[in-house]
């Protein structure tokens, strides 16, 4: 039984998807997401992971935080902890926590959990009209940004590049926790 939240976010993706008067085949090409599998999440019968969400998202012109924000449907300006939506990948465990009021802005701030051992693999699409920086506070982390690889430790940031296939990975036996400061890049 998916928790309000994800039911929540199923029912903001299929209204993104009209709004924009797409149908479910036109974003499946845009997303490289199956029509099955976009159709199974719409009416709730699949619980997206991380990687689908972001891939869906970017496809719709929206950055995951945003899907999340107006999946909770707040306009308040102050996002107290207790009331900071969180998701968790149900593939990975990944948990991310939108930090940012959810009225929206022109930055969007996350906090990602990586569990122990786990690597999350982005395509390029998903990175194509955001900027951001990855600020880590916990534990190690190393980020593949196409055929570069950076190493994390804490206090690190790092400026993302052009558009690249990234993977975030956690290659200790411990979580880390990061956070992700995100803007739309000029005319998105």
């Amino acid at each position: 039984m998916p928790d309000p939240l994800s039911t929540s976010i199923a029912a903001t993706l299929q209204a993104a998807r009209r709004t924009r008067e797409l149908t479910v085949s036109a974003l499946a090409d845009r997303s490289g997401v199956s029509r099955a599998m976009i159709a199974k999440i719409e009416h709730g019968d699949a619980q997206p992971t991380a990687v689908l969400l972001g891939r869906l998202s970017a496809a719709l012109g929206m950055t995951l935080s945003e899907l999340v924000a107006r999946a909770e449907g707040d306009d308040r300006r102050l996002a107290r902890a207790a009331d900071q939506p969180t998701w968790t990948d149900p593939a990975t465990g990944y948990r991310r926590r939108a930090v940012s009021p959810p009225a929206g802005g022109l930055l969007e701030l996350v906090e990602v959990e990586l569990p122990a051992g786990t690597e999350i693999a982005f395509p390029a699409d998903t990175y194509a009209f955001i900027h951001q920086q990855i600020w880590l506070l916990d534990g190690r982390l190393t980020f593949r940004e196409g055929a570069t690889e950076h190493t994390l430790s804490p206090g690190d940031c790092l400026q993302l590049g052009p558009a690249a296939p990234c993977v975030f990975i956690n290659p200790t036996t411990a979580p880390c926790r990061y956070l992700v400061a995100l803007t739309k890049r000029p005319g998105n």
